[in-house]
Order: structure tokens, then sequence, then C-alpha cells
């Protein structure tokens, strides 16, 4: 105690000590933080130099003779990326980082991109990649036995795969990066299985280096069956430029005509792929014109000025004729010689002698759908399939290239990435081609709303999908599901007599509406053809929706509406109420991003049945305004029912703005008159619905059935229907 109070004492009698101390402490706080940032930084490029050994293992272990597999080389199909988005990536080539450097002075062009492969998702420097080893996924391996493992290394990380494949396929050790240094590992390019190369000598001997095309073998399309056509030669690389100088000219005229289109008379309707076969989802159509090529390949990105002076960059020059075709369809109507002329002589794979119990799946993705997630969500696909099952749609190629590549494939299933625009346009293909028994369709939802997904049970988005467990899980569902069947409506636009049609039909997937939510989806459109930039994700697109709602709150545009339109349903006309300011003809049970403007489980309407998009009948409600759009959003209203009917007549006595399924345009006084088209076979995602799971698995049996000739198609898509419509009952 003593002690102490001697030292309280001399801290007391001595402050000045204490204060000359504090100096000293922090001095001594600065050294051991600078201290344990240096060590976190030396261990940061210890992994990282580690890492880069591994990748030179792996690279030396390639040039081994006796590691050397037997599949022949591919190569790498190229296109410009910015470098911005190479980070913690090397070159494959040099082994160097491809991050930007930090120098100063101006920066060149071969300091702004690099080389990516669309494929296999490679990437290497601009003067680096006319020597890149020719290791690219192989697509066709006719007059093989089997299809080979093609081990690479893996120069992305890749998210879509299960964990038990991040284990060595050989030792089951785990294959994930270690901090010390290890075994280096490669990557088999069709089943994604992984294996030490120390591992592979010993696989090699037990296997023959066969490959099963791991989880997804029954939707991948095998190299085995897809020939090759004689290719043609590039035209060395003064043609390579040429060719990139006129993607990048085509791209600077579709942004001029996409600026034009303002000027044009309001009577035009806006780009409608759904329902004119012309381009893209959700009012996203002449934002590019660029030269899409086939399926697994890529036009050239789009660049700034300054890129168009590299002259001396070699770009593989069979980007343009890697894969499928480039056929332009813009017309509607059934396909007819001359189209089919076109896409034979365009040709570059063809499908042979594929086996009966094959269940390939054939992917369209729209990369200008809601976020414009479609290059990366593309080069996700391209890695885990057959590139040649993946089509890329834009202004100058429609699904129809992807259908007529799997015109004789007897049972395959289709997946749309897109919104709902996208699908409509890829079932108005379908119905071209006159399946006998139509392939049934999956929605990976990537547009903005997503209300078709939503009902068929697929999400509202790709962030529900990452969160589900990523493409993997989403695909094993794919494969699973259950048939559904979907109403389709036939809009035909004449004159106010009813007489003389005054442009192409148009179809119905989801809904019709006319008035105050058609103006803010137009108001939409015209804001996304100006700028584009600013439709880059999911969420921002619902708050510019939910901005240009609210400029019209207060502004009563649709005053009048009521004596504006004349509605008839089953020849019985409809009263519209005196406060609405807008009419909308529904055909599932999602609007606008999942709401419920029936709502069947309302016991309040007892004259009226429940919504069902399988009954060909249709439903009308009306809605009074922008206010009661939002209220309707965040679930404080509904609605009001009016009909219920076979058969829509709606007379426009004055201009205003229309929309189908999204895809809006302003309409001159007219009649339009809806009626039942068809029926489309539609995929449900059933995972934890064991009904569902039986009938995904009954429907297996009757295509087995259908293949052994036990049955013919028109009985299978009879049975088939007949099952869908009853667990849907």
């Amino acid at each position: 105690m003593d002690d102490l109070r001697d030292s309280e004492f001399m801290f007391s009698e001595n402050p000045a000590g204490l204060a000359d101390s504090r100096p000293f402490i922090l001095s001594c706080f600065i050294a051991g933080l600078v201290g344990i940032l240096t060590i976190a930084f030396t261990a940061f490029q210890w992994r990282r130099n580690i890492n880069l050994s591994w990748m030179k293992a792996v690279a030396r272990s390639k040039k081994n003779q006796k590691t050397r597999t037997e599949v022949l080389a591919a190569s790498h199909t190229w296109a410009l990326e910015s470098v911005v988005r190479a980070k913690n990536m090397n070159c494959c080539v040099c082994l160097k980082s491809l991050s930007p450097s930090q120098t100063l002075g101006p920066v060149g062009a071969t300091d702004t991109f690099i080389n990516r492969c669309s494929i296999c998702a490679a990437a290497a420097h601009l003067g680096c990649s006319s020597n890149a080893p020719k290791d690219c996924k192989r697509v066709s391996m006719v007059g093989h036995e089997h299809v080979m493992h093609q081990w690479a290394v893996r120069w992305t990380e890749i998210s879509d795969q299960p964990e038990e494949i991040s284990f060595c396929s050989q030792c089951e050790d785990p294959c994930s990066a270690t901090f010390f240094a290890g075994s280096p590992i490669w990557c088999c390019q069709w089943c994604q299985r992984l294996v030490h190369v120390d591992c592979h000598s010993v696989m090699s001997n037990e296997t023959g280096d066969i490959c099963d095309l791991g989880p997804l073998r029954r939707l991948i399309l095998s190299p085995l069956y897809v020939r090759e056509f004689s290719r043609t030669s590039s035209g060395g690389i003064l043609s390579s430029i040429t060719h990139g100088a006129n993607e990048i000219a085509s791209t600077m005229r579709g942004r001029i005509r996409s600026q034009s289109k303002k000027h044009k008379s309001v009577n035009e309707p806006s780009h409608d792929p759904s329902n004119a076969n012309i381009t893209n989802d959700t009012s996203m159509d002449s934002a590019l014109d660029t030269s899409l090529i086939g399926n697994g390949s890529r036009g050239m990105e789009e660049i700034s000025n300054s890129s168009s002076k590299i002259s001396d960059q070699k770009i593989n020059g069979d980007r343009d004729n890697k894969v499928g075709f480039k056929v332009n369809f813009r017309g509607s109507g059934s396909i007819n010689q001359k189209d089919e002329s076109q896409m034979v002589g365009k040709q570059r794979y063809e499908i042979i002698d594929l086996p009966a119990d094959a269940r390939p799946l054939l992917v369209f993705i729209n990369k200008k759908s809601g976020a414009q997630n479609g290059g990366s969500l593309r080069q996700r696909l391209n890695i885990l399939f057959n590139p040649v099952q993946v089509f890329e749609l834009g202004s100058t190629q429609g699904p129809e290239v992807g259908l007529y590549l799997f015109r004789k494939v007897p049972h395959f299933r289709i997946l749309v990435c897109g919104g709902d625009g996208t699908v409509g346009w890829v079932l108005n293909a379908i119905d071209k081609h006159s399946f006998v028994s139509p392939p049934p369709v999956a929605i990976l939802p990537a547009g903005t709303g997503n209300d078709l997904a939503r009902v068929l049970s697929w999400g509202g988005g790709l962030g529900s999908i990452e969160r589900q467990g990523g493409l993997c899980t989403v695909l094993h569902d794919v494969e699973h599901a259950a048939i559904a069947i979907l109403d389709r409506w036939k809009v035909s636009i004449s004159n106010q007599q009813g007489k003389q049609q005054l442009q192409p039909p148009k179809f119905i997937n989801n809904y019709l509406g006319i008035g105050c939510d058609a103006k803010v989806a137009l108001d939409i459109h015209n804001l996304r053809e100006e700028n584009p930039e600013k439709f880059c994700n999911q969420f921002m697109n619902k708050v510019l929706y939910a901005r240009e709602g609210a400029k019209s709150i207060m502004d009563r545009t649709f005053a009048d509406f009521p004596w504006q339109v004349r509605v008839e349903v089953d020849g019985i006309e409809i009263e519209v109420p005196e406060d609405a300011e807008g009419i909308l003809v529904t055909n599932i049970g999602s609007y606008m991003g999942g709401v419920d403007l029936w709502h069947n489980e309302d016991e309040n309407y007892d004259n009226f049945d429940p919504q069902s998009m399988h009954d060909k009948i249709l439903e009308v409600v009306s809605i009074s305004g922008t206010w009661h759009l939002g209220t309707l959003q965040v679930g404080l209203s509904r609605a009001q029912r009016l009909a219920q009917g076979q058969s829509i007549k709606i007379q426009l006595f004055a201009v205003l703005p229309v929309q189908i399924d999204g895809e809006p345009w302003l309409q001159q006084p007219c009649t339009l008159s809806i009626t039942h088209h068809g029926q489309a076979f539609m995929l449900k995602r059933t995972a934890e619905e064991p009904l569902g799971h039986a009938a995904a698995i009954v429907t297996d049996v009757l295509e087995n059935a259908e293949s052994s000739h036990i049955i013919n198609a028109v009985q299978k898509r009879a049975l088939v229907q007949e099952m869908a419509l009853r667990l849907t009952s």
C-alpha cells in the first residue's frame, strides 16, 4: 500500500513525466502497425508468387509428352475486353498479371484492353494472344469412341459447381489454393472435375482419360455428335482487323439509328421482340447492331475510339465462324425455303447420330435484358456446356438459328436467359417451326419484372438464382422440371371498324395494358434508348420505374380515359369505372414484378372464377392511376375486377400508350381484338413438390416410349398436356 501511494504521489507531483511518455507510446503503436502491414504485404506477395509457380508448373506439365491427351487442339475465341475486368488474372501465355498498371503518363490502347476467350475464359495480353496454346474446349469430337477429358488450367473462379467437385478426382484431397506450395491443378473443361497434375498419370492409367461429362451429362450436347463442316480461310491478320473495324462501324450505325427513333411517327410501335421477332427484351431492342455470330462466339465488344488504332493485333479469324450461323430474321411468318437455304449455307456445325435417350438443352441468352448481364452469363454457360448449344440473341440473330440446328433432335429442352419479352420472342419462333411436339421452355430470369418466371417458380431475378445454389442447382432443376401449359393470345390491330389490319398481329403471354401503366413503361423505354448505361442492375431498374411513375402521380393525363376506350368481353360491353386511368388484360397471376391483380384467394367475388394460365380465359381489371400502381406494388390496395372471357375487343378513340408483356408503344385510334392463339409447353420448377417430380419422371417415360415407337409424337403431346393440366388444376 505504501508503494502504491508513493507511485500515485510521484505521478501527481510530476505530470510532465506522463506527458513526455505519450509521444513514445504513439511511436510504438505506429511502429507496430507498420510491422503488421509489412508482414501482411510480404505474405500476400509470397502467396502470389506461389500461385504463379503453380501456373508455371501446369504450363510445363502441359508440354510434357507423357501427359498429353489424345484430344485435338482447339484455338481460343478471342474477344476484346476492358483490362479493368481482369483483376487478379494472369496472361495464359506469359503468366504475368493482367491487372491495370499504375504508371504515369498517357495510356496506350494495348494497356486498356486484353483478349478474353469467350469459350474457356482464358485471358491474354494483346501481344501474347497470337502465341497462346491451342488448349480451348473442343466442341466436336466426331470419330472418337468416347469423350476425352480436356485438362486445362482453370483461368477463372467458377462458383457454379457442386462442392464435391472441388476435390481431386483421384486422391480426393482438396484442390483449393493453399498458402504453401503443392501440386498444380488441372480442370476438365467438360465434366469440371479437378485433378492434381501429380495424380493425373495414375488416373489416366485407370480410366483412360474417358470423360462422362459430369453431373450435367444429360443436358450437355456431347461433342461426339457434333460434326464440323470444312473451314474456309480466314484471310489472315488484315481480314481480322477489317472485320473488327466493320463491327465498330456497325455498332456506331446502330447507336445512330437508336437515337433517331424518337423522331419517328408516334403511330409507329417500338421494337417488340416477343411480337415482331426483331430484337431484345423489355425495350432494349436497338442498343447495338453488332454482328453477333452464331452460338458460342461473340462479336467484338464496343470499344473507345482510341482502340481503333490497334493495327498489330492478331484476332483469331475463327471468331466469326467458330460456331453456328449468321442469319438475319426480321420478318414474321413461318420459316420459308429462302430462310432455310440461307441457314444451310451459313451452317458451321450439325448434330448427327444423337442417341435416342439424349436430352440436350438449347440455351438462348439476351445479353441486353434487365441488368445487361448476358455477357458474363454466357461465358459461365459456355464453360458448363458445349458452346454449340448456347446462342446469343441480337439484332442480327434470332432463335430460329438455334431451333434449326436442333431440328433433328427428337427430345430437347430450351432455357431462355432473359426477361418476359425474350421468352415471347422464343415462343414465337417455336410456333413458326410447327413442331409436332414442341420443346418445353424453362426460364433463367435475367429481366426486370420476370413475371412469367415468378409464376413458374424460377425466381424473380439472377440474385435469387445465386442464393438458391447457383447455376448448377438451377440446371439440375431444369432437368427434373415438370411441364406446365401456358395459354397464348393473339392481338389483331385493325381500324375502328375492325375491317382493315393496321399492323402485323402481336401475341400475349402475360398481360396487355392500356393507359397509365403503359405510359410508365413507354417513358422507361425511351429513357433506356437514350441512356442504356443507367440500367445497370435489376434494383436500379425498378428505382427508375418508380421515379417515372412518381412523375405522373400529380399529372392527370388520363382523366378522360373511361370515355376514350370501349371494352367488350365475349360480345358484351363492359362499363369502365369513371375513376379508371388504365385497363389491364391478364393471363398470369403476376404483374409488375410479382403483383397479383386477381387474388384467387379473395372470396368476396362470387361471380368470378379463379385465374389460371391454361384455362383459355383472360381476366380484365382496371387501375385508377400511377398512385394506385404504387399501392398495388406494396400490397396496400387491389385492382378492380371487371370481367373474364375468351374473346376481348377494345376500341381506342384517342392516341393512347399500349404495352404487351412490357413492350410499349403509342397507338393511334384503332380496335384491338384478342383471341386465343394456342398453348405452349413451359417448364415449372418443382424441386420441393413431390407431384412435380413424379410428373417429370412420367414425362421422361413418355419420351422414351416415343423413342421406342410405342407411341407417336402426337400421342405423346396429348398425354403430356393432359398430365400437366391435371397436376395444375
